[in-house]
């Protein structure tokens, strides 16, 4: 039977909830900010507005392999965890905690009070991804599909990297560059 546009295959590797349950692995904010002020959660990702399920999906999984603590996403304009999202994380989205919070430049400025760095993508950074220290208490902050971070977003960002672009593309897909960017921490945090 051909599925609807949309949909998500069946993936074989998908482990968890039988019965399709979408719940995911949610955690409150507050309880976020407590773990991230005791130092029990160093390594977060925060996603502006990421809309695309499927891109949702990748970013999970590539979270969850990455050691990611938690991704954080605003309740608004951003992709939940759905039926397609687990499948595409192919289980991720069942091991990873996910926050959604209503105000996220608020959550940053939380986060931030708590002793965390929170360093965003964008374009319009000096420095790139690969000058720029990620080890220690550190939340990356990548923006949406086409659209990058909204401005609130960049301005509660400690610091601006940006990735090299030597081709003729302006940027990269955001589940990709969230994985560059991700692993270029993992590189710096394992020396």
């Amino acid at each position: 039977m051909r599925k609807k546009s949309g949909e998500a295959r069946e993936n074989r590797h998908v482990r968890g909830r039988p019965g399709g349950s979408v719940r995911g692995n949610s955690l409150a904010e507050e309880d976020l900010v407590a773990k991230v002020r005791e130092g029990s959660i160093n390594f977060l990702l925060v996603l502006d507005c990421v809309q695309d399920p499927h891109n949702l999906g990748a970013i999970l999984r590539t979270a969850d392999g990455a050691g990611v603590q938690a991704v954080i996403v605003p309740k608004d304009k951003s992709a939940g965890i759905t039926d397609t999202v687990r499948r595409i994380s192919v289980g991720a989205a069942d091991s990873v905690p996910f926050v959604r919070v209503t105000n996220l430049s608020r959550a940053m400025k939380s986060l931030q009070e708590a002793g965390m760095w929170l360093v965003g993508t964008s374009d319009k950074a000096e420095k790139t991804l690969f000058e720029t220290d990620l080890k220690g208490s550190l939340g990356l902050v990548i923006g949406a599909e086409g659209d990058g971070l909204r401005r609130l977003t960049e301005e509660s960002c400690d610091f601006l990297v940006k990735l090299p672009m030597l081709g003729k593309v302006p940027c990269l897909n955001a589940s990709v560059a969230t994985g560059v960017c991700l692993y270029e921490a993992v590189r710096q945090r394992m020396d």
